[in-house]
């Protein structure tokens, strides 16, 4: 498949696990990619490998809680491979395991890159979208806006986005820009926060594996599947949804149905 062909698609977060994976997704399916993280050398990484794959690619550098820093990343990105037709809003963040540990900075520090950040950018792509009449917005959520599994900043954050891309869907779907989420369980990345989990517990995959009624956690390229048809055009009637990518986790509890069935 050839989706985006002729198309630029623009992906924050875009050197992390997830975000290299839908960036080498939309790449593959005929996208110029602007590779955007505030990590220069993991932009780079990235971009290069989508070219290496027979893709275009382009390492662009800001803070998605920046606006002037975002409209530079994006003026660039127009010069090199175009304007973004596709926004995939998946950079994030999170740090406090608890609430008991999370102070007032780090609440808000969260907010700002989780929720704040993709406003800003949407904000940014949407005038060009608007003068095109046409344009897809991808928001990364996750299962934690939808139950408490910890990290609570974080998860505040996923479910204010969750709202915030239902607002867009609705005010700027008359104007030929859909706006959806995508929510994923655990996925397995080599994140900061995974490498801490796997320190104290080598099989921390293998243990969470046992909640997912598909026996296994979640996988990068899952998650980029499932962007790219909900922003590709022939999820044309696609808007305002939140798709759930998680082996069927928050569909009910199959360990504890398993306890009840034992007793």
């Amino acid at each position: 498949m050839m989706r985006f062909e002729g198309k630029a698609a623009l992906v924050t977060g875009g050197g992390g696990g997830i975000g290299s994976a839908i960036a080498l997704r939309l790449a593959e399916e005929g996208g110029a990619i602007g590779v955007l993280d505030r990590k220069p050398d993991a932009a780079a990484e990235v971009a290069a490998r989508v070219e290496a794959a027979g893709g275009r690619a382009l390492a662009l550098v800001a803070e998605i809680t920046d606006p002037d820093s975002v409209a530079a990343a994006l003026a660039q990105m127009r010069d090199a491979i175009g304007a973004p037709d596709v926004l995939v809003n998946n950079a994030a963040w999170a740090t406090k395991g608890d609430l008991e540990s999370t102070g007032l900075a780090d609440w808000q520090a969260e907010l700002e890159v989780d929720l704040n950040g993709q406003f800003v950018c949407a904000k940014a792509v949407l005038p060009g979208m608007v003068a095109r009449g046409a344009g897809a917005i991808v928001n990364i959520g996750s299962v934690n806006g939808l139950m408490a599994l910890g990290n609570p900043a974080y998860s505040a954050a996923k479910a204010g986005l969750l709202s915030l891309t239902q607002s867009f869907a609705i005010e700027y779907g008359p104007r030929g820009i859909r706006t959806n989420m995508v929510s994923p369980g655990t996925v397995e990345t080599d994140i900061e926060n995974w490498r801490i989990r796997r320190r104290k517990n080598p099989k921390i995959f293998d243990q969470l594996a046992r909640w997912y009624p598909v026996g296994r956690v979640g996988q990068p390229e899952d998650i980029a599947a499932a962007v790219a048809f909900v922003a590709a055009d022939e999820a044309g009637f696609v808007n305002g949804a939140n798709l759930v990518v998680d082996g069927g986790l928050t569909a009910g509890l199959p360990v504890m149905i398993e306890e009840l069935i034992l007793e």
